[in-house]
């Protein structure tokens, strides 16, 4: 109603299949678009949800959160900071997860313009880390969460946000890959930490 568009019908049964009794790692879990997702996977039964954040109390309120619905055992938060390629690989190695929502960004343009080595090493190198451990894992899915400007970057954030991309695409054809990479631009959404609307 807000923006005068049609709402999106989402493929729920696809989308229940790909989710029930599944090990799902989110990155960026307690952030207000990893944890949606996390309430949103939740709700179809993984059979493991790897909720991957590195802020200590953003990570508490989404597994409080969540034990209300009753499916406290499936939870599995981890205080990780994705950058930390060997902390990473451990989570891969002890959870082996089959499809991954990767969320976990700096997303505060005027912030990263002030502080581009954050953006990338944040946004561009740990996601093409992600990539690669994804793949010589056997992950099956890897959804990135990207952002509207990726598309023809004028900022530092939306240049890291477009490498990670790239880094997406290197992997998709680096032989013998199995894993298929996916990324979904969004926009501002409507209540998330940093949105202009």
């Amino acid at each position: 109603d807000l923006l005068g568009r049609e709402q999106v019908d989402l493929d729920s049964k696809g989308i229940a299949r790909l989710l029930h009794d599944r090990v799902v790692l989110v990155t960026g879990a307690g952030g207000s678009i990893g944890s949606e997702l996390c309430r949103q996977i939740l709700a179809h039964e993984p059979r493991q949800l790897v909720m991957v954040e590195q802020t200590e109390i953003a990570l508490f309120e989404i597994e409080q959160e969540l034990i209300e619905t009753k499916q406290g055992e499936r939870l599995h938060p981890v205080i990780v900071d994705v950058t930390d390629e060997p902390a990473i690989r451990a989570v891969f190695a002890q959870y082996r997860p089959k499809i991954i929502f990767h969320a976990a960004a700096h997303k505060h343009v005027p912030l990263m313009e002030r502080q581009p080595r954050e953006a990338l090493k944040n946004n561009a190198l740990a996601t093409a880390s992600l990539t690669k451990l994804a793949s010589e894992y056997g992950v099956e899915q890897f959804i990135f969460i990207s952002t509207d400007k990726a598309i023809n970057p004028t900022s530092v954030m939306g240049c890291s946000k477009r490498l990670a991309e790239k880094a997406l695409l290197a992997q998709q054809h680096a032989p013998g890959n199995r894993t298929a990479f996916l990324a979904v631009r969004f926009g501002n959404v409507l209540g998330s930490g940093g949105s202009v609307i």
